[in-house]
């Protein structure tokens, strides 16, 4: 990968881990699945008045925005509510990274390579680590929420793929009107609201957090992704994805007092090792390929 894409990977992975610090303040004040609900309609609007939609078929622009938007998000954002602490959910949602090598090997038929597959290695063990440190923690219907969100995310990173379109802003706005129907009729018979309304005004606080989770979080960070998925393979690109709960944990922790033992930070430093094994390894090894060939021809 060209260094201006790692870059953008590892600020695409910070604002997502960001993202759990907005996600914990929404929903302790409004319903999940609401909230998640607006996190589209303000995704949607005005983008799409803006941005012309992508030439991609109807069916994968609802697929993908059912998929991530009512799916992944709807049950991330539920699992909190429900009392999983928003760092480790971070760290677990991260399990999407072999949903998706999965799913693209099926569908695609892309093998990871050698050094990928030891990077991903060294970072798994690093997940275990920090999940093990919080075991005593983890609700059990909530831990299940979030590994479904994964498998979601998978999904929807393997439908973007699939879309083949360079219209990311088009491709992520259009598709997030597909969520917030289906969303706000969940929270009519599941939390009980009115059809998009809450029942009271909503704080300033909240009003940020969702404005957050809608602009950086949606619209940037999706295009961005999507923009790596397309320009590489996804072994390649979805291990940054595993910075995610090193920046969320971090945050949370400054913010909700969720502590951060010796062990959660091993765990962090693991998996920045796998990152950058999977990220740097490929580059040193062709290096050194090249320059094996390069003296023999002296």
């Amino acid at each position: 990968m060209p260094l201006a894409h790692i870059l953008l990977a590892i600020l695409v992975s910070a604002i997502y881990g960001v993202a759990f610090v907005a996600i914990k303040f929404s929903v302790t004040e409004l319903p999940p699945l609401l909230v998640t609900g607006y996190r589209y309609v303000f995704a949607a609007f005005p983008l799409v008045f803006f941005v012309p939609a992508p030439k991609v078929p109807a069916r994968l622009l609802i697929a993908y925005g059912l998929t991530q938007g009512v799916v992944m998000f709807g049950l991330i954002f539920s699992s909190i509510r429900l009392g999983m602490p928003p760092g480790l959910a971070s760290l677990v949602v991260q399990m999407q990274v072999f949903f998706t090598v999965l799913f693209a090997m099926l569908m695609f038929g892309e093998r990871p390579r050698r050094h990928e597959i030891a990077g991903a290695a060294v970072a798994i063990v690093g997940i275990g680590v920090i999940a093990f440190a919080n075991a005593e923690i983890t609700p059990f219907v909530p831990f299940l929420m979030v590994i479904g969100s994964a498998a979601a995310w998978g999904l929807a990173n393997v439908l973007a793929k699939m879309a083949k379109t360079d219209a990311m802003l088009g491709f992520v706005g259009w598709s997030s009107l597909a969520a917030p129907i289906p969303l706000f009729l969940l929270s009519i018979l599941f939390e009980d609201t009115a059809f998009g309304l809450p029942d009271h005004v909503p704080s300033i606080t909240a009003v940020l957090s969702i404005a957050f989770l809608a602009y950086p979080t949606t619209v940037f960070n999706f295009a961005a992704w999507i923009f790596l998925l397309r320009s590489h393979a996804a072994a390649t690109v979805t291990p940054f994805a595993l910075l995610i709960p090193v920046f969320g944990m971090s945050s949370t922790a400054l913010v909700f007092g969720e502590s951060l033992s010796p062990t959660v930070w091993t765990g962090s430093a693991l998996v920045f090792l796998g990152l950058a094994i999977n990220v740097f390894a490929g580059r040193f090894l062709r290096r050194r390929v090249s320059e094996k060939e390069a003296s023999r021809t002296l």
